[in-house]
């Protein structure tokens, strides 16, 4: 049992195996039930951009325990006041 549900965001990082040089967020679609080594899932979901949009689906092999929560910046096109930022 993984623990991840559909929906999930995580950030993925070279923490989740040696083949993810560049970190990228990872909006998943299921947690695959498939044999694999103590510790490592194979996980079915997209692989999202900066603004959290979906630019590939992908099925990655990952440690479990290197997977840490994405988060989603919130874009703002206009570029005057990033979300979350006191005016001043």
């Amino acid at each position: 049992m993984s623990g991840f549900k559909a929906g999930d965001l995580l950030h993925v990082t070279r923490a989740a195996g040696p083949q993810f040089v560049r970190p990228f967020d990872f909006r998943l679609i299921r947690a695959l039930d498939w044999t694999t080594f103590d510790g490592w899932i194979w996980l079915d979901g997209y692989q999202l951009d900066e603004r959290g949009d979906a630019v590939a689906r992908r099925s990655i092999f990952v440690m479990q325990g290197g997977l840490r929560p994405g988060w989603m910046r919130t874009f703002n096109p206009a570029g005057d006041n990033p979300a979350g930022c006191p005016k001043e």
